[in-house]
């Protein structure tokens, strides 16, 4: 077995930025399911916060997974995978793969990851354990 970490931070006004540029931003970094979780909230500063964290995740998601996805020839994109909360276990974060190409890599390598998401007003991070049975 495996193990290999990412993680990622930034400014959460970068991401409240480039949305507030750009509105498809949202749509080219953030799944339906996502945007839909966020925008429940009423205070905006939280929002912004949520967006970040949950593009930090994805990176880190990415950077932990970066040996393997190197070995596969494949460049995964925003919207491969979607952050979730788990409503069961406190609104934990979990990972909904939504390309077969990357669900594919996952079953073949028997790929299990576990994330956390912190924020605060200024800053979100996120970090990513892979657990993988092969090289």
């Amino acid at each position: 077995m495996s193990i290999y970490c990412g993680t990622d931070i930034i400014e959460v006004s970068r991401i409240k930025e480039k949305i507030s540029e750009n509105n498809l931003f949202k749509q080219k970094i953030f799944s339906e399911n996502e945007i839909n979780d966020i925008e429940k909230s009423n205070n905006e500063s939280v929002k912004s916060q949520r967006y970040a964290g949950r593009f930090a995740c994805k990176e880190a998601i990415y950077k932990a997974m970066s040996k393997i996805l190197i070995s596969e020839k494949y460049s995964p994109s925003f919207l491969d995978v979607e952050i979730i909360n788990d409503n069961v276990y406190r609104r934990r974060p979990y990972i909904n793969i939504l390309n077969s190409k990357l669900q594919d890599i996952f079953n073949k390598y028997n790929i299990n990851i576990d994330i956390s998401i912190s924020h605060i007003e200024d800053n979100a991070v996120a970090m990513a354990i892979v657990n993988a049975e092969k090289e």
